[in-house]
């Protein structure tokens, strides 16, 4: 048995220790909060509950397999409710798409009836091509630990599949390639913010998103996407994993090249044998790991080397519809502007906030996330740019105003926020620097600007002996499926007891 730290209480951390504590290790997570699930949450405000990181979970079987391997069936926990419709997207010239929940061919049949035949046959070449590329992507760069591109020499099809992932093809330089309807090329861009990344340069393999999305669902949990962490902290607890909030660590020991355990900021010294790290690997590496520990350069050099990913401003929106009249909207919807490229010009290449950006509105119909009748809960995003102070833009200062021009857009696409607001709240990169101590208030650590970008990441087994890492930030990248992946790869290479 090894007496194991993991620094974090967010999905991936709490994922790993219950699978540690299953496999007979001491687990005890340190959280430097109040509370469990990082960026995954459902906060209540007053009346309403918003999900203020992820809001939605794609590819469930991940999570399935978790709370299956440590001990119950999440159907015995968590209510898991398809969403459909699955996406609502709105353009700036009137047209309007419906994509329905785990229905390729009626999504084929609605953009026939909008677009016409040849859109429609583009698309189910998207989602052809899409499922290709994660059967060639899912168990060798997905599902394995990925030390380097080396280790993807010895297999005898790799021509063969690097010829279907095309990693040198950018999403956008695909989409033209199968002349993509203009609507339709503007949702598969989209795919690349997921990563945090600008799809004139993400490689075209991010396109899985669209296959993953279509074939497995898009799902809500009752009671809001939060509530994944309040059951994963339960199962760990059940498992005797000890949970050490308000705790924040400020140093990894390392004793020679093996992390021996970890300091808190209190000055408490904690002896461990192994240490897995779910924060942000750039200040893993860069805060956490003294600069004199050497065999941390090799991940310090990567993370140096890539690019990191955009930020995201969000508005907490409580709107009582007794004051006015509520639109027709879905649980997901989307709003296109009419120029997608500048809103990726002004975030990545002038770094400044967005003129006329997409909007994403979350507004489940979900009844247990509003106290009253005629109450709606929406969580407003936006893409954005990292918080960089004499670099870049610095979100210390201008939010509130910025939060105001977001309502004036929201207003003039009909939908009647500011006669129904009841509540308001906003948070900027900065914010999401402070609460969840990520660099710049990236949301998914690094990008995938580039086809090297998979390599660039931080690895799930350190050079460092004994020191691990999972999360968004690690091997293979942001979002609740893949950071659920994570974990089992490091639980995996750690082992059983």
């Amino acid at each position: 048995m090894a007496k194991i730290a993991v620094i974090g209480a967010g999905i991936g951390g709490m994922s790993a220790a219950a699978r540690l504590a299953r496999f007979g290790h001491k687990v005890t997570v340190y959280e430097n909060s109040d509370r469990s699930g990082g960026k995954c949450r459902t906060e209540w405000f007053g009346d309403y509950a918003f999900d203020t990181g992820p809001s939605l979970l794609t590819l469930p079987a991940v999570y399935r397999d978790l709370f299956l391997k440590t001990g119950k069936r999440i159907e015995h926990i968590l209510n898991l409710e398809p969403v459909d419709p699955a996406f609502n997207y709105f353009f700036a010239d009137g047209m309007n798409l419906t994509f329905p929940n785990l229905s390729n061919p009626n999504t084929y049949l609605e953009i026939e009836n909008k677009l016409g035949k040849n859109a429609s046959k583009g698309w189910q070449h998207i989602i052809e091509r899409a499922e290709r590329m994660w059967d060639v992507s899912r168990e060798q760069f997905v599902e394995s630990e990925l030390n380097s591109f080396w280790q993807l020499l010895n297999n005898r099809n790799l021509i063969s599949q690097i010829r279907e992932i095309s990693p040198f093809t950018s999403l956008r330089k695909l989409s033209n390639q199968v002349n993509l309807d203009p609507h339709l090329r503007m949702i598969v861009d989209r795919y690349a913010t997921y990563t945090g990344s600008d799809p004139r340069t993400a490689p075209a393999v991010l396109l899985t998103i669209a296959f993953v999305e279509s074939t497995f669902g898009a799902w809500h949990i009752k009671g809001g996407i939060g509530q994944l962490s309040v059951a994963l902290q339960k199962r760990c607890e059940e498992l005797g994993v000890n949970f050490e909030f308000n705790s924040r660590v400020q140093e990894i020991l390392v004793d020679g090249n093996r992390a021996k355990g970890v300091t808190l900021e209190t000055g408490t010294h904690i002896e461990t044998d192994l240490v897995v790290a779910n924060a942000d690997a750039e200040y893993v590496y860069n805060n956490l790991v003294s600069q004199n520990v050497k065999s941390a350069n090799f991940e310090r050099r990567k993370l140096r080397k890539a690019t990191k990913s955009l930020s995201g401003f969000s508005l907490l929106l409580g709107l009582d519809n007794s004051k006015g009249m509520s639109p027709a909207l879905n649980h997901h919807n989307v709003f296109f502007p009419k120029d997608y490229d500048q809103e990726f010009e002004e975030i990545f290449t002038r770094k400044i906030p967005v003129s006329d950006p997409t909007i994403y509105i979350c507004a489940p119909k979900d009844e247990s996330m509003v106290i009253g009748k005629n109450k709606e809960a929406w969580f407003v995003l936006v893409n954005a740019p990292r918080h960089e102070p004499g670099i870049g833009w610095d979100w210390n200062h201008g939010g509130e105003a910025y939060a105001q021009k977001i309502i004036e857009k929201l207003d003039k696409l009909n939908l009647n926020v500011s006669s129904r607001l009841d509540f308001l709240k906003f948070r900027t990169p900065a914010d999401l620097e402070s609460y969840a101590m990520a660099p710049g208030g990236s949301i998914y650590g690094t990008s995938s600007n580039s086809a090297k970008s998979a390599f660039l990441r931080a690895r799930n087994r350190s050079k460092t002996k004994g020191l691990f890492c999972v999360g968004g930030s690690a091997h293979p990248g942001g979002g609740l499926p893949l950071v659920g992946i994570s974990a089992e790869i490091v639980a995996n290479a750690i082992g059983k007891a």
